[in-house]
C-alpha cells in the first residue's frame, strides 16, 4: 500500500491487519520489516519484492490543500499522481506473478463542476484542472497494467475529526461562523472514514468488481445543507457564509476548483455491487465522526 501513513491509508491498514491481512507499506526510505522501498517517480527499486502479491492499493499523492495553487505546485500534484502511478505500473510489468488487483485513488473531481446534475460512474469527465488530473491519473493506473483488474477509487471528502477537511471546518463552526462557502448551492459529496475504509475493503474482497467507483455517501448534500448539519451536530447555528470573492482572494484557483464548485456524485456502482453504508445520514455521520453519537 502506498500512502499508508495518510488519513485513509492508516485507517485501512489498521482495518486490514485486524482482520488477518498482511499489509506491506511502500516507503520512500530504507525499508524495514513489513515495508517495501519505492521512489514515486522511479517505481520499485526491487520489483521482485512485489512478486505474487494479491493486491496493490495505491493512495499516494501530494495534498491538494497543501497551499495556494501555483504552477509549480500544480505540477507536483500531477507528478505525485500521474507520473508516480505510471512508474509503479512499469515496475509491476517486470513481474512474473503481478498482483491480481490494483486499486488506485482518484476523485469525484473527475466530473468537473456539474451543478445540480447527478453523476455516476457512467458519466463523462468534466473540464478543469482537477478533472484533467483525474483523467490522466486513471489512465496511468489502467494503461499497461498487468493486474487482472483495476479499480478507480473516486473519493469525495473523507470525514474524520482529526485529519482531512473536517478539522478545518470545526473552529468557525463552533463559533457559529460555519456557514456555506459562496452561494452554498454547490454539491458537497462526502463519506465517513469508517465507510470509506469499509468500501475499499469490499472492493478488495470482491474480485469481480473493476473500473470506477464513487466512494461517497448516498446523501446529496450541498455546501449549505452540510453546514447546517455540522452546526446541528455541534449545537451551533451555521450563520455567516464565506463569500466567494474572499475565498478567491485567499486561495486563488483552488477556491473555484475545490470550494465553489461541486459534483452531485452518487455511489451507484457501490450500491449495485451490494455494499451497504453504515452512515447514510449526514447528521448521524457527523455525530459519529465527532464522537457525539
Amino acid at each position: 500500500m502506498s500512502g499508508a501513513s495518510g488519513l485513509v491509508g492508516s485507517a485501512l491498514c489498521e482495518e486490514l491487519e485486524q482482520n488477518g491481512y498482511e499489509v506491506l507499506r511502500l516507503v520512500r526510505r530504507e525499508a524495514g520489516a513489513g515495508e517495501i522501498a519505492w521512489q514515486p517517480l522511479e517505481g520499485l527499486p526491487e520489483p521482485a519484492q512485489a512478486e505474487g502479491l494479491d493486491a496493490i492499493v495505491h493512495l499516494a499523492g501530494e495534498s491538494l490543500a497543501s497551499g495556494r495553487w501555483t504552477d509549480a505546485r500544480k505540477e507536483r500534484f500531477r507528478s505525485s499522481r500521474v507520473d508516480a502511478t505510471a512508474a509503479l505500473v512499469r515496475s509491476l510489468q517486470e513481474l512474473d506473478a503481478p498482483p491480481q488487483s490494483f486499486l488506485c485513488a482518484s476523485g469525484v473531481g473527475f466530473y468537473g463542476d456539474r451543478g445540480e446534475e447527478l453523476v455516476d460512474e457512467t458519466s463523462e469527465a468534466g473540464r478543469g484542472f482537477l478533472a484533467d488530473l483525474c483523467v490522466e491519473w486513471e489512465r496511468a493506473a489502467r494503461e499497461g497494467n498487468p493486474a487482472k483488474r483495476v479499480v478507480h477509487l473516486r473519493f469525495g471528502v473523507v470525514l474524520d475529526k482529526d485529519s482531512g477537511a473536517l478539522p478545518k471546518m470545526l473552529t468557525p463552526a463552533r463559533l457559529g461562523l460555519g456557514g456555506p462557502m459562496g452561494s452554498g448551492e454547490q454539491a458537497f459529496p462526502w463519506i465517513a472514514l469508517d465507510d470509506c475504509v469499509a468500501a475499499i475493503r469490499w472492493l478488495l474482497e470482491h474480485a469481480d468488481l473493476e473500473g470506477p467507483f464513487n466512494v461517497v455517501a448516498p446523501p446529496r448534500d450541498t455546501s449549505s445543507s452540510f453546514a447546517r448539519s455540522l452546526g446541528r451536530a455541534l449545537g451551533r447555528p451555521a450563520l455567516l457564509p464565506a463569500p466567494a470573492f474572499a475565498l478567491r482572494l485567499a486561495l486563488g484557483e483552488m477556491a473555484d476548483e475545490m470550494l465553489l464548485s461541486g459534483q452531485q456524485a452518487v455511489p451507484r456502482a457501490l450500491e449495485e455491487s451490494g455494499f451497504s453504508f453504515r452512515f447514510a445520514d449526514t447528521l448521524a455521520a457527523l455525530r459519529h465522526v465527532l464522537g457525539k453519537a
